[in-house]
């Protein structure tokens, strides 16, 4: 028997089986095809990715990418250097209500004078609605207006009659939101060289607005501020125990002198 017959053909020499090693191919080309086929994958899946993310930010934000803010939109906070105007409120009015422009006084003059129409008539009747109020300075809680020689003053509280220290407040007669000041006698407050002062009513334009005060907040609790509305920018103050229209000021003697409170009164 043959000695090679006892042999596994792993222990057999090349030359007796005739194999050969392929000389044809250079060593290693399968993992050279692997590696670059790998590449290859990992550059096209970049590409995707890089695809993908840029029409995600062309689009609507990605739930990893807060939303972008505008701040041009109502209802933000802004920081900017306070108004030298208090802020309207507490009128009546609805908030961001435009008040329709008046004429002044000077374009009042200068127009032609016009037959009263039906509204004007009835306005410079008296008042026969509206409660009766006291007026009271807050830093004179002791003094209240009083009608005193067609003017109006500041004066201790019981002085003079009772009759010319209580006002029907009626709504505006030049803008509904906002009030108008009924003597007992039938006039009404206006002011007439930024004074204020009891006058009957002529039936013109100009007195309606003279005698309209729209009510703004005050720093104080339970008072307000009075702003005429042909005069905006001037409040109602007491200055010398005298009533008068004054611009508006951001100190504290001007806020005092210009808050009063509202007091319920029985009829004069």
């Amino acid at each position: 028997m043959p000695d090679n017959a006892s042999r596994s053909p792993q222990d057999r020499p090349v030359w007796e089986d005739g194999w050969a090693p392929d000389t044809s191919r250079a060593p290693g080309t399968r993992r050279l095809w692997l590696a670059g086929g790998l590449a290859v994958a990992t550059v096209v899946a970049c590409a995707t990715a890089l695809t993908v993310s840029g029409k995600d930010s062309d689009g609507a934000p990605t739930a990893a990418t807060p939303p972008r803010v505008d701040v041009s939109l109502p209802g933000l906070i802004s920081f900017a250097t306070p108004s030298q105007t208090p802020p309207e409120g507490d009128s009546g009015m609805a908030a961001g209500q435009e008040k329709t422009p008046t004429p002044t006084r000077e374009e009042a003059i200068r127009s032609p004078t016009a037959s009263p129409s039906a509204s004007e008539e009835t306005a410079s009747r008296p008042p026969t609605q509206g409660a009766w109020r006291s007026v009271r300075a807050v830093n004179h809680p002791d003094r209240q207006w009083r009608v005193s020689g067609g003017s109006v003053r500041l004066d201790p509280v019981g002085s003079g009659q009772r009759g010319d220290a209580v006002f029907r407040l009626v709504a505006g007669l030049a803008d509904a939101s906002c009030h108008s000041f009924a003597t007992a006698d039938g006039r009404y407050l206006r002011h007439r060289d930024f004074l204020l002062r009891a006058d009957q009513h002529d039936g013109s334009a100009l007195f309606r607005q003279d005698a309209t005060f729209c009510p703004r907040r005050s720093p104080y609790s339970g008072a307000v501020m009075l702003e005429s509305v042909n005069h905006p920018g001037r409040f109602l103050r007491h200055r010398d125990f005298r009533l008068r229209l004054d611009p508006y000021q951001r100190e504290g003697l001007f806020l005092a002198d210009s808050a009063f409170r509202l007091v319920d009164s029985p009829a004069p």
